[in-house]
């Protein structure tokens, strides 16, 4: 349990870490795209000024659009039509230029528009600015310049920040994980000593119940007792029997986390385990009433503890006739699948609400207001926690689930043998 939590731990102080990374990453490669926008748009401007002046004043300033295929320029009149152009336009591309509407927009608000658009080889940036001649607007140059060679500068920006990023998250990680195993340690120790706590105390009290039990049952036999405190006597002795199985419990709980409980690995047949018990607790059933029908394949080849596993059928099977009402029935079905055998046992009970359904393997957890109790006598709320632990300790698991109409549906699951 406590390694979960460090685990948990560790994986949401990595998960912050790797959601700052990622937007501080998005925010890096937004800003410095957008500071390459804006460095084109400056050079773009720059260029369709000179050749704005080179076609209005005659003048002769070197652009960058002569022999390259990277940009490219064309003038228009106020109607759009093209009245001059890149001269290797033709050999080299015009990068989709004219752009009308960025024409249209440019003379509307008399003044440079900037925008990207969609080109023959792709995505191009475009200045679109009027030509003015003695303060009169004569036409509109448009400057474009293909951005493949800012999208190959952005791409090895990302590629730089990728390793130091998942650099960085390894260090979250291991950082994480050392700082949350600080974090849970008081709570290993005190955890520890809560263990040795119960196995200690569990263990120390059964010496005297055991006597207690041994005392009451020579007070009984010898048959001195009027009826009143033959009553009183079978009522502790009942009790005594009932602290037993909980002392019991709690011993089984702390061997359980403390990883010392042997749990042996080896092939059995889970038909024949579940028929020994489903033939125990028939005798239980049937005193209230209660039609138990077993329904297995002839053989169950499981791999695990067939000890253990009988443990963890009792419980099932001992929380279906205790739930189950007078008259009602359990079905117990066993199956074949393709990794796993698995056990479904199946009440005809009240069953259990969503709430308490994710609760009932927590130990010492009685969902009161969703199986009625008071029928059979309560139960100590380890009983189901423990045969998940059993479960699991196997390399399987157990899962609870409602069947509409039906009650509670318990399913045991084993590693095929």
């Amino acid at each position: 349990m406590l390694e979960r939590m460090r685990w948990r731990l560790t994986m949401g102080y990595a998960g912050i870490f790797a959601l700052i990374l990622i937007f501080l990453a998005i925010a890096a490669v937004a800003g410095f795209s957008r500071e390459l926008t804006n460095q084109q748009d400056t050079l773009l401007r720059q260029e369709a000024e000179d050749q704005t002046r080179n076609l209005l004043d005659g003048e002769h300033r070197e652009v960058l659009a002569e022999g390259s295929a990277e940009y490219s320029w064309v003038a228009l009149d106020p109607a759009g039509h093209v009245t001059d152009r890149d001269p290797t336009a033709a050999t080299l591309g015009t990068l989709g230029l004219p752009s009308k509407e960025l024409a249209e927009q440019a003379l509307m608000e008399g003044e440079e528009v900037s925008a990207t658009i969609r080109g023959p080889q792709g995505r191009v940036r475009v200045v679109s600015m009027p030509m003015r001649e003695s303060g009169e607007v004569v036409g509109v140059i448009q400057y474009a310049r293909s951005l493949k060679g800012v999208q190959q500068t952005i791409s090895r920006l990302v590629l730089v920040l990728l390793p130091l990023a998942l650099g960085g998250l390894g260090a979250a990680l291991l950082g994480g994980l050392y700082m949350a195993g600080r974090a849970v340690r008081p709570a290993r120790e005190s955890f520890e000593r809560q263990r040795a706590f119960i196995a200690d105390a569990s263990h120390e009290l059964k010496t005297p119940l055991t006597l207690i039990r041994a005392d009451a049952e020579v007070v009984l036999y010898r048959g001195t007792l009027n009826e009143d405190d033959r009553k009183l006597v079978e009522h502790a002795l009942a009790e005594t029997e009932r602290m037993g199985a909980i002392l019991s419990d709690l011993l089984l709980v702390a061997r359980l986390d403390a990883g010392k409980l042997e749990v042996s690995e080896k092939p059995f047949d889970l038909t024949a385990i579940l028929s020994e018990e489903a033939e125990r607790f028939g005798v239980r059933a049937a005193a209230r009433e209660i039609r138990l029908e077993v329904r297995v394949p002839g053989e169950l080849p499981a791999f695990g503890d067939a000890k253990r596993t009988g443990q963890v059928l009792a419980v099932l099977l001992d929380n279906a006739v205790r739930f189950t009402p007078s008259g009602g029935y359990i079905a117990v079905r066993g199956r074949l699948r393709d990794r796993w055998v698995e056990v479904s046992v199946m009440d005809s009970g009240p069953g259990m609400s969503s709430e308490h359904l994710s609760r009932v393997f927590d130990r010492f957890y009685r969902a009161e207001a969703a199986r009625t109790r008071g029928r059979a006598g309560g139960g100590t709320g380890l009983g189901l926690a423990i045969a998940r632990d059993l479960a699991r300790a196997q390399g399987g698991d157990l899962t609870a689930e409602n069947v509409e109409g039906q009650g509670a549906t318990l399913r045991l699951r084993l590693p095929r043998g």
